[in-house]
């Protein structure tokens, strides 16, 4: 018997960072390796991904990452992931491999492998089956060990009419099930959706009908990760005597390389060129990307786009899922559009692109694998509660429904539930710009603290030989008081920071950290006394 412990680092009760660890007597099976994207609270910051110090900690006992499908939200922390271990092993099919060949991942750390051939690693093996979603390649993993299967879903849907690197393989989903299934962690995040998901997601009818009602040019804006979508708006402009111009080298390269692959069969005289591009039927394909959201339509509506300049003919379609973080950002961008007298196509609210599992698709996915236990995952909290609540109409017990938090283990000895409170510590790192390393907290409060507040620089210069104050105390602010409007308040802040630096003036010696301290200290009292704020504020004090 195989003593288990299966845990995530990330994407429980949280959208993204999905990192799952499955241990099997010692040895570490990693199920993807994702990111966060920021939003707004975080001040800049990129994406956000899981402290790895466990990883790197327990290197040696790491099998390999098995990584879902090409969606940053699953494949995102590779990178990073290489950075912390060299030599780690990475596993994906043929699609995910060469979307993150195409983001700069190294490639010899990441390893090949077929849905429905099996990995061996002793008496474990993995077993990928592919699954129906928004991406080519598409796998569940089933993890083979001497008490039964542990299985992993992924992103998925049900819907036997997506063929091709699309199609689902129920007969193996079933066959798993019908040998004995110990544990499975299913994704969550539609769980409160009645019904399928499919067929919500097919619009290349809605797309077909866009083309062929706009008078002018179209311009479609579509997330390059959902290469389905981008397909169908392919699909739809056949025999429309349109030419599609796609923008942007990020999607060039991907729809380039599917065409290459054959995941999109695509025929030459339908794409386009830059010289097609204000053509009155031409249909501009440009790529939004979740790091920076809406940030390619917002160049365009400014003026600052270099080949894209909007008319009152041209018609805009949105062809993405709307997130909740961005929904200020994207009410702007149409209030924007509707001044300029654009016609605007959103999304209906009954058609839908993001490919997750709703109610009966997880309730056949339970009914498929029948597990011992079930632990919802990939979702927020309310949603894995959701789906906990799918499993108990289903019969299932709540001591067989798992429902963690990042770092809670759950462990099982003998296909039996261990009671303990095991945890290990988790933390977030949170990456700028093309920095690995952790920006952390004390950086983000300091920017939370100049979005707020402002800031205040005291500066002044002193003689090195007789100590005397040569230059200043000289203000500068930013974001906090209008100098020009405020000149009886800069002169206190100089009245108070010459007293600060003459009173640590002694027998030619200068404390400037004292000098520092008080300064920062007396102006903060001063300043929320006078305005009820809390700049930062930065002393310079110098010698020449």
């Amino acid at each position: 018997m195989s003593k288990i412990k299966i845990f995530g680092l990330g994407g429980l009760d949280e959208n993204g960072k999905n990192t799952y660890v499955v241990d099997i007597d010692n040895r570490l099976f990693i199920f993807d390796a994702g990111l966060k994207y920021a939003n707004d609270s975080n001040f800049g910051i990129d994406y956000i991904i899981p402290d790895y110090s466990f990883f790197k900690e327990n290197r040696k006992r790491i099998e390999g990452v098995f990584i879902t499908h090409a969606h940053p939200e699953s494949y995102g922390g590779v990178a990073d992931l290489i950075n912390t271990i060299p030599d780690i092993k990475i596993y994906a099919t043929k699609y995910t491999i060469n979307q993150m060949i195409l983001d700069g991942i190294n490639e010899n750390n990441l390893h090949l492998i077929d849905a429905h051939k099996k990995i061996n690693f002793g008496s474990v093996s993995v077993f990928p089956i592919n699954v129906n979603h928004s991406v080519p390649d598409s796998v569940m993993y089933v993890i083979n060990t001497l008490d039964g299967a542990i299985c992993y879903t992924g992103d998925f849907i049900i819907d036997p009419s997506m063929m091709g690197a699309y199609h689902m393989d129920l007969g193996k989903i079933a066959y798993v099930g019908k040998q004995g299934v110990l544990a499975l962690l299913c994704e969550s995040s539609f769980s409160e959706n009645i019904g399928h998901t499919s067929p919500n997601h097919h619009m290349v009818s809605f797309f077909k009908n866009i083309i062929n009602k706009a008078q002018g040019r179209i311009i479609f804006s579509a997330l390059h990760v959902h290469l389905y979508t981008i397909e169908g708006i392919f699909n739809a402009a056949r025999n429309s005597h349109r030419k599609v111009v796609v923008m942007g080298k990020k999607l060039q390269n991907i729809i380039n390389m599917a065409i290459k692959e054959k995941y999109i069969d695509v025929s030459d005289n339908l794409i386009g060129d830059l010289s097609n591009i204000n053509d009155s039927n031409a249909i501009l394909l440009i790529c939004d990307d979740r790091a920076k959201p809406y940030n390619s339509i917002e160049k365009i509506i400014a003026g600052n786009d270099k080949y894209i300049k909007l008319t009152n003919t041209d018609t805009i379609c949105f062809a993405e899922p709307k997130y909740d973080e961005n929904e200020k950002a994207f009410v702007k961008i149409q209030n924007e559009l509707a001044i300029m007298g654009i016609n605007q196509i959103d999304m209906p609210k009954d058609k839908g692109i993001s490919l997750h599992a709703s109610s009966e698709d997880i309730m056949i996915m339970l009914d498929l694998l029948k597990p011992k236990y079930f632990m919802p995952v990939k979702a927020e909290y309310r949603f894995m509660v959701g789906a906990a609540d799918l499993a108990s109409n289903l019969g299932y017990k709540p001591e067989n429904i798992l429902l963690k938090q990042n770092g809670d283990i759950v462990e099982i000895n003998d296909k039996k539930i261990v009671d303990n409170s095991e945890h290990i510590f988790i933390d977030d790192v949170l990456i700028d710009g093309s920095s690995s390393e952790d920006v952390g907290d004390l950086v983000i409060k300091d920017r939370e603290m100049l979005s707020e507040n402002g800031i205040v620089l005291v500066s002044a210069t002193l003689s090195k030989k007789d100590k005397h104050i040569l230059t200043g105390p000289e203000i500068t602010t930013r974001g906090f008081i209008y100098v020009k409007d405020s000149k009886e308040m800069i002169e206190e802040i100089k009245r108070i920071s010459l007293e600060v630096i003459n009173n640590n003036i002694n027998n030619n010696y200068v404390d400037f950290n004292s000098i520092k301290t008080d300064i920062r200290e007396r102006l903060s009292k001063y300043f929320y006394v006078e305005t009820e704020c809390k700049p930062m504020i930065i002393a310079v004090i110098q010698e020449v």
